[in-house]
């Protein structure tokens, strides 16, 4: 049959099916907006932090931070190429949780045949153009074929080197439910071409991703923003509680009361993932420095400290693996455990854990 022979009610039902889809898009468009306008931490057309969060601290120079970025220190990259473990994670088996991370702040958890990939890029870069924030060699080395099927994705909050289209594109078809913060979900479907399966959440939201597994959405200090669109979307620390093991998520976060505030409620936590790097006295309040990393995995009531967030971009301008220095001779004072894995390097939960100082 021709197209000009296509009966009438063909071409009204396809119509009405369209506008159909039409309007539950709208509708979720219109639920979605209508919740980031009733959260408690939605404020004057924007998100907010728990504390007043300044992005820069006061009486800071533009002028002496523009001139260090443009004459870094040489010690900001590695000179050698970042050595990593290659995994085979498509056969990865644990009864307990195991952690792999791949540098910076991406990483698998993986659970009794259950994957769970936190904030994946492997684009090779962390900004809007190919070009700037490259990779550190050898840090680049997993790529979205060598991930296994993926049961949920959790994007901690929206900057680049945390939420890479790309990456998300290219897993889409691996990749069965979205989880994120408010706001984040319009990003995701941009590369997924569907909302259907993107769960946006506020702090101090509980998700049930299946039996055994919930997921609460904790609060962070930080910031949102792609481009030059500032606080539009919330930044967020998770909760894992996963067949009776705890573990937290934390994302991008400067120190704050939040930290013992969750570790009040969920703790302790069996393994805690904490930013360390990318920090600048310029910006304290966004950013961790080493030694809040390790106080806010006390507070949390931590059993062991993974600290990621480096050895893979250059966001700041310390040396590539100060961060890690620092962050282990401020935890063996606080008699806080850390773990320091090669990219690629699995962590189990409850067994002996990476230790080894490989960036020496």
């Amino acid at each position: 049959m021709t197209g000009g022979n296509c009966p009438n009610t063909e071409n009204g039902n396809f119509i009405a099916a369209f506008r159909d889809k039409k309007g539950e898009q709208w509708q979720k468009m219109k639920k979605q907006w209508r919740k980031l306008e009733e959260s408690a931490n939605y404020k004057d057309k924007r998100f907010q932090n728990l504390s007043l969060t300044p992005t820069m601290a006061e009486g800071v120079s533009m002028a002496k931070i523009l001139r260090e970025q443009f004459s870094p220190l040489p010690t900001v990259r590695p000179a050698q190429p970042v050595p990593s473990v290659r995994t085979d994670l498509k056969s990865l088996y644990s009864e307990q949780p195991v952690i792999v991370w791949f540098g910076h702040s991406s990483y698998l958890i993986h659970c009794k045949g259950v994957n769970i990939l936190v904030d994946p890029v492997f684009s090779g870069h962390a900004s809007p153009i190919s070009t700037m924030v490259k990779a550190f060699q050898g840090a680049d080395v997993y790529k979205p074929e060598d991930m296994p099927a993926i049961d949920y994705m959790i994007i901690t909050h929206n900057h680049y080197d945390h939420l890479d289209k790309k990456t998300i594109g290219a897993l889409r078809p691996v990749t069965k439910a979205y989880y994120t913060s408010l706001g984040v979900g319009k990003d995701i479907a941009d590369c997924t071409g569907d909302n259907g399966n993107i769960t946006e959440m506020d702090w101090w939201e509980t998700e049930t991703l299946a039996e055994g597994i919930t997921l609460t959405a904790t609060p962070g200090r930080h910031f949102s923003g792609r481009g030059l669109k500032r606080g539009g979307s919330l930044w967020s620390s998770f909760v894992l509680q996963i067949f009776g093991y705890k573990l937290f998520i934390g994302g991008d976060s400067g120190y704050d009361k939040h930290f013992q505030e969750i570790g009040a409620k969920y703790g302790p936590f069996d393994i805690v993932i904490l930013e360390c790097g990318q920090y600048n006295e310029a910006w304290p309040y966004i950013h961790m420095m080493p030694e809040q990393t390790a106080q806010a995995a006390v507070e949390l009531q931590a059993k062991l400290l993974l600290p990621v967030h480096w050895a893979k971009f250059k966001l700041a301008l310390h040396p590539w693996n100060e961060p890690i220095e620092r962050v282990t001779a401020a935890a063996a004072a606080l008699h806080m455990p850390v773990t320091t894995p090669m990219i690629g390097e699995p962590v189990q939960v409850g067994a002996d854990y990476p230790q080894r100082q490989w960036w020496r």
